[in-house]
């Protein structure tokens, strides 16, 4: 089950709960209220994966490395007793959590280091509780929240308490030590805790670039029998990296320096991980604890249409499961497999046109207030067509209007009295007013739309069979129209079938969005909506149309 069907799983669920509270009168608060917590847990869906290990190991470089940023603030001085977690944000920035105080701050991830460090917060004087970071990277949009704890074995004693009193709350555990000297007497004693957890530790010997590959071995065989003595068979993996070198290979591009981290074969383990065995393991859950409600429900077609929809997700995801053990997939980092959604531009084409049309109006209706020849040639083309008549009408002053169309209408009274003077027939006379009625082929504005058009289509054309690769990814989320223009125009089948699944992968992710923002309101946590949620209707009818000012007539 990869991180789209999960997705999936879960609008699947929430879908077939909709009916039952839609049935359930506004008035009947007690039976309202255990259906909304059940939206609420599908859209809090959240998993604790926790780094751990003693101060100076690279922690926090690590999680840099596996973000693919460097906004999380590094360095030697240990930090202060303050958990540290790392989740989604439209905006980057930090919103810290007090522990007397109910109103959260935000500040910028640059002060973060005056809230969370020993030098900037000695002893956590401030009273804060956690500091959450808020980022824009993919993989923490599906509710992963990576969480960076205080070191273990700090000369302050805060350190480490805070650090213990958090561990209950992970899901996962990242333990993080480094080749200077493999674990220490905090980090052993923290195996002997969790040797006796469920809870899955990923074991991560950092800075393995600072020595050879002789020593490397050493201290990994050293490693992996203080393992064995607490966990026998069942022991952690472990994995051998450089968190500095993953993150400059990222951002770098550097794909053979990246091998070398390390980073690939613990990105791989991680997401396999997660995506195996979290998201069954949450959605099998969910589905017992529905059946429960709906079962202390009154019975209802609603009722029984939705538990047996339930029923058969969980026969599903226990096959899944039983053909999940001993199985690991190969998965491609959702960083790295697509541009971020959310920083797509809106259609590059639909933008151009738009920016042509506005500046042809805005000259085009001043010429039209002011100049009698204009007044006569525009009378002459009957005006603009109907739809760009009060895109006209937005921009011009109604002196402009009054001093602009009295020719044109004009025109008009005089084609329309000499055809009533004649004698015509009834036919000839309706054949005479639809001769009067603006068309687009005669528009100025229809003329201007569609020479710009042609030519932003020309342009991306060109970019395209010059270089397509990197024009796909830097391409904006073309609408729909488009698209099948743009098709038309490259006039490659390859090209053709590599835009089609780029733009499949565009309607997926906005189809998410979608869905997660109704589960969020669904389950009144309108808080938790990012501002791609809350966007997303309006992305999707954009993605779908383009410009109502660009793509009112079907070509």
């Amino acid at each position: 089950m990869d991180l789209s069907e999960y997705e999936q799983q879960k609008f699947a669920i929430a879908e077939s709960l909709r009916p039952v509270l839609a049935a359930i009168p506004t008035n009947k608060a007690e039976l309202r209220k255990p259906m909304t917590e059940l939206f609420a847990r599908l859209a809090e869906d959240r998993f604790n994966l926790v780094v751990v290990g003693r101060f100076s190991r690279g922690k926090t470089s690590l999680m840099n490395a596996i973000l693919a940023t460097d906004r999380l603030p590094t360095g030697i001085i240990p930090l202060t007793s303050v958990i540290t977690s790392v989740a989604y944000g439209s905006e980057e920035k930090v919103v810290l959590k007090y522990q007397e105080w109910s109103i959260p701050k935000e500040i910028s991830i640059e002060h973060l280091h005056q809230y969370v460090t020993q030098q900037g917060n000695p002893g956590n004087i401030q009273r804060i509780k956690m500091a959450e970071v808020q980022l824009r990277a993919e993989i923490l949009r599906r509710g992963f929240y990576f969480v960076d704890t205080p070191g273990l074995g700090s000369v302050i004693v805060e350190n480490t308490l805070t650090t213990e009193a958090f561990l209950p709350e992970a899901d996962a555990f990242i333990l993080v030590t480094s080749y200077e000297s493999p674990l220490s007497e905090e980090e052993i004693r923290f195996f002997r805790a969790a040797s006796s957890s469920r809870r899955r530790i990923f074991v991560v010997l950092n800075k393995h670039d600072t020595v050879s590959p002789e020593d490397r071995g050493t201290a990994m065989a050293f490693v992996r029998d203080q393992l064995q003595t607490f966990f026998g068979a069942s022991m952690p993996q472990m994995f051998s990296v450089s968190a500095r070198d993953g993150l400059e290979a990222k951002q770098s591009s550097d794909v053979s320096r990246l091998a070398s981290s390390g980073f690939p074969e613990l990105e791989n383990e991680l997401l396999s991980f997660l995506l195996t065995h979290k998201n069954t393991e949450f959605l099998m859950g969910m589905c017992d604890r529905i059946t429960r409600v709906l079962q202390w429900l009154p019975s209802s077609r609603e009722t029984s249409t939705a538990v047996e929809k339930v029923a058969a997700l969980a026969a599903k995801l226990g096959r899944e499961a039983k053909g999940q053990t001993a199985l690991r997939q190969s998965v491609a980092s959702p960083i790295a497999a697509f541009p971020n959604l959310q920083q797509l531009d809106s259609c590059e084409i639909c933008d151009e046109v738009a920016e042509k049309l506005w500046d042809f109006l805005r000259s085009y209706q001043y010429r039209l207030a002011v100049n009698y020849d204009e007044q006569q040639n525009f009378a002459n083309r009957r005006g603009f067509c109907p739809f760009h008549t009060w895109e006209y009408e937005s921009v011009a002053s109604p002196y402009g209007t009054c001093t602009a169309y009295p020719s044109l209408f004009e025109h008009l009274a005089e084609k329309l009295r000499s055809a009533v003077g004649s004698d015509f027939s009834q036919a000839v006379l309706l054949a005479h007013i639809n001769a009067l009625l603006p068309v687009q082929d005669k528009c100025p504005l229809c003329g201007v739309r569609n020479k710009a058009e042609l030519q932003a289509l020309e342009a991306v054309v060109m970019r395209l069979r010059k270089d397509t690769s990197r024009t796909l990814n830097s391409l904006s989320a073309i609408c729909l129209p488009h698209l099948a223009m743009l098709a038309a125009a490259a006039s490659d089948t390859e090209i053709t079938r590599k835009l089609m699944e780029r733009q499949a992968t565009i309607l997926e992710r906005v189809s998410e969005d979608m869905k997660r923002y109704a589960l969020k309101q669904d389950a009144v946590r309108r808080y938790l909506a990012s501002q791609e949620d809350t966007t997303a209707a309006q992305r999707a009818l954009m993605f779908l149309a383009g410009r109502s000012n660009v793509n009112f007539k079907v070509r």
